[in-house]
């Protein structure tokens, strides 16, 4: 208990801000941060060590963040969840419309079955949840994602949009 606790003294203010980002109220930011150390601690036998703790940290709060929007049915525009779907960082969430909208087009390069999966990973599904409505393995779905994912910022990069 007291490594959970060391987490949350090192890492509390870095997710409460990205929540704040992503929420902008305050008060909720507070209660999806409490949230994620909750979930961290019950879930802390998953943690497979292939990202850091942070990044495992910041996946979970993003997670509580998108569920707590599909349980309020509030309207997310989809170029905001793109920027979120392509952006490793606070500072790479700055996307333009005009790098949205490139996203969009490649993704259209894509198969169809590359499509439904990224879409529904910006959609906020985990890659379980992908796996079962896609019937492939958790793996394939991880793997078409990152790929994908790394196609689309080779992409952007090239023409200088990220």
């Amino acid at each position: 208990m007291k490594q959970i606790e060391k987490l949350y003294i090192l890492y509390k203010q870095d997710i409460y801000i990205y929540l704040l980002s992503l929420t902008h109220n305050p008060d909720l930011s507070e209660d999806l941060l409490s949230e994620t150390f909750v979930r961290a601690i019950t879930s802390i036998g998953n943690f497979k060590g292939q990202s850091s703790v942070k990044t495992w940290l910041f996946s979970i709060a993003r997670n509580l963040w998108l569920q707590q929007l599909r349980e309020d049915k509030h309207t997310v525009e989809y170029n905001d969840l793109l920027k979120l779907y392509v952006s490793d960082s606070i500072e790479e969430r700055l996307i333009t419309s005009e790098t949205s909208e490139k996203i969009k087009k490649l993704l259209l390069e894509k198969d169809e079955r590359t499509q439904r999966i990224v879409n529904l990973r910006i959609a906020g599904y985990s890659f379980t949840e992908i796996a079962q409505e896609m019937n492939i393995s958790e793996s394939a779905a991880r793997v078409i994602n990152y790929r994908t994912k790394k196609w689309i910022k080779v992409n952007l990069e090239k023409e200088g949009l990220i």
